[in-house]
């Protein structure tokens, strides 16, 4: 499987990853979600790089010239509810795209224990399209894993994206392996090398959607 990470380049996007991993900026939560929308757009126009092209005739007002223009357009798919300022991200550049969402949760049992749930999806038919899936975090892989498969019932894409922020070692090797054989492509902000107990990346971020959007009971 193909992997880009992002950080391992010079590039600003590295200002945007240390912005939303400081504490104190995180307390700024406009800001934390416009950095997170911003590196969006730096991942949809990379993406944009392999995806189909044609050459087109555009008329001027002075003549015609020919450029190489994307010829198909990717279906969006985000995991709720922190995936949503990623999404915006993605849809800011790919601004005709399809769009599907997911909502996948993680479901606690006495012991604290979790297992993931997906409760919703809204999607159009995937059938032989290429699909953009993020989340900004890829902990244990689990939530991507059970998207994408979840997302299978509206039809068999012919390439995923799989796009995400930061994640954990252990969280890339699983979804590696679980997408050996899946035309998948994956990129990555960073890679962190720990997972604690409750399963959030060391250092990461913290929760993504609490500090988006506020925390939740």
């Amino acid at each position: 499987m193909q992997t880009t990470i992002f950080n391992q380049q010079q590039s600003i996007f590295n200002r945007f990853i240390a912005e939303i991993r400081d504490t104190s900026i995180q307390t700024d939560p406009m800001r934390f979600r416009r950095n997170i929308e911003r590196m969006g757009e730096i991942m949809a126009y990379e993406i944009s790089k392999v995806l189909p092209h044609e050459v087109k005739d555009v008329t001027t007002p002075l003549g015609v010239a020919q450029e190489n223009v994307m010829s198909e357009e990717p279906v969006i798919a985000s995991i709720l509810r922190a995936g949503l300022p990623m999404h915006q991200g993605l849809l800011n550049y790919f601004d005709r795209a399809e769009n599907a969402f997911v909502s996948a949760y993680r479901k606690y049992n006495e012991k604290g224990d979790f297992d993931i749930h997906i409760e919703y999806i809204s999607s159009p038919s995937l059938d032989d399209k290429i699909v953009i899936l993020s989340d900004p975090m890829l902990a244990t892989g689990t939530s991507i894993e059970l998207a994408y498969k979840a997302l299978l019932v509206k039809g068999k894409p012919k390439h995923v994206h799989i796009t995400s922020l930061i994640a954990s070692e252990a969280g890339v090797q699983y979804v590696q392996n679980i997408f050996k054989d899946e035309p998948v492509t994956l990129w990555l902000g960073a890679v962190d090398a720990e997972l604690n107990s409750k399963s959030y990346i060391i250092p990461g971020i913290g929760d993504a959607g609490d500090l988006a959007y506020g925390s939740k009971i």
